[in-house]
């Protein structure tokens, strides 16, 4: 497996993170993605796995009992997991988005410290439910609203285009308007638990890929302590945190994708050319362009989680706000969503029918399903959109 540069992380223990994900990776989530993907299922076996090796609270810091991992030690969980099942490092991305953007934004509240050592002790698993029906896929809108009670309470009822996970996780972070007078911009992030909220009206979900991420329509409803709204707007946390971290961790699952296809397309060269060995100079060359894209994307990949390490500020809302470092998240985005897709169809070039097949070795039609998600995962039109704005008032270059 191949995953991001380990220069960012230095030498690995055995019990590191990304060691034990390297394990987990290659002897359960491998062993049942087809199931995964067939069935449309939850990846059980892959989360009960990372829940034994305390992965789910990796973003917690150490101060809070987790392993405190940085964003080279996730991005590269992503991508070692994704070489095994796509929807599994999907999950694990955006559960570790939640946990990140928590830790970010609590403010010295001392119950959401008590809840992220909740987190450790229970290895629970945290969903999102920020799209909503009628906004139109615009993340920084919403419709359902928090309406207070007199004893320091809070409930509402949300209808979620996308509920991701959410039948199979333990809580869920939602998006809603501060109150019914506020406008649609005027945000919450809330955090519900289990027991907590019900879902109802939820959908399918047989989708072209990404199938065990269980992401079906539902509408939920819920309630919650004062306590279980983040102090800072969710402007500020999607600005500072949400969506800085969301383009890494998911651009680490599509580099994941198509280093396990460069690899399966590899094996299969090599095979052939113990057999044929004047049979394979096409696909050589085929093989040769597309190392240098899996290196490209990982590059990219890279140099986003430094500027992130090394920036001084890296969550404040005035400095992931400014136009070039929205342009630049941006650009990642877009360019590992489309580099995957283009990776994982040139591999199949490659291998040929085998590639094309649903069963195999071989087989890369998991890989092409997946891939095409990418792109769809706030739509890259939207976010060609909004860099041609920043365009025209950013100054540099």
């Amino acid at each position: 497996m191949v995953a991001v540069d380990s220069s960012l992380i230095g030498g690995c223990a055995p019990d590191h993170p990304v060691e034990i994900a390297t394990k987990i990776s290659r002897e359960i989530a491998a062993a049942h993605a087809g199931d995964v993907d067939l069935r449309s299922r939850f990846p059980s076996e892959t989360f009960d796995a990372l829940r034994r090796a305390k992965l789910l609270s990796a973003a917690v810091p150490i101060e809070l009992g987790g392993r405190g991992c940085d964003f080279a030690e996730l991005a590269e969980i992503c991508t070692i997991l994704a070489q095994g099942c796509a929807s599994s490092a999907m999950i694990f991305a955006m559960h570790s988005v939640q946990v990140v953007s928590i830790v970010n934004h609590r403010r010295g509240v001392a119950a959401v410290d008590d809840y992220l050592r909740t987190i450790v002790e229970e290895e629970r698993l945290i969903a999102s439910a920020t799209s909503e029906v009628g906004i139109e896929g615009d993340l920084r809108r919403s419709i359902a609203f928090v309406e207070r009670a007199l004893d320091d309470r809070f409930c509402f009822e949300k209808a979620a285009s996308a509920s991701s996970y959410c039948e199979h996780a333990d809580d869920l972070l939602l998006s809603l308007r501060r109150d019914s007078a506020s406008a649609a911009s005027d945000q919450v992030l809330a955090l519900v638990m289990r027991g907590e909220f019900e879902l109802a009206d939820v959908g399918s979900w047989n989708a072209l890929g990404m199938r065990g991420t269980c992401s079906p329509p539902a509408r939920i409803s819920g309630r919650g302590a004062a306590w279980q709204i983040l102090p800072d707007s969710f402007r500020d946390i999607v600005s500072a945190t949400m969506v800085p971290a969301s383009h890494i961790l998911w651009a680490a699952v599509w580099l994941g994708i198509a280093v396990d296809a460069h690899d399966r397309a590899r094996r299969f060269l090599q095979i052939k050319s113990r057999k044929e060995p004047d049979g394979v100079a096409i696909g050589s060359n085929r093989l040769g362009a597309l190392s240098r894209a899996v290196r490209t994307m990982r590059s990219q990949l890279d140099a986003s989680i430094r500027a992130t390490l090394e920036c001084d500020r890296p969550f404040d809302p005035e400095s992931t706000s400014q136009p070039g470092a929205v342009l630049a998240i941006n650009d990642l985005k877009l360019s590992l969503s489309e580099g995957v897709v283009e990776v994982v169809h040139q591999a199949v070039q490659i291998v040929g029918i085998t590639a094309y097949r649903n069963e195999g070795e071989f087989s890369l039609a998991r890989h092409l399903r997946d891939a095409y998600s990418a792109p769809l995962m706030i739509n890259n039109d939207r976010i060609r959109a909004t860099n041609a704005d920043l365009l025209l008032v950013h100054k540099g270059s």
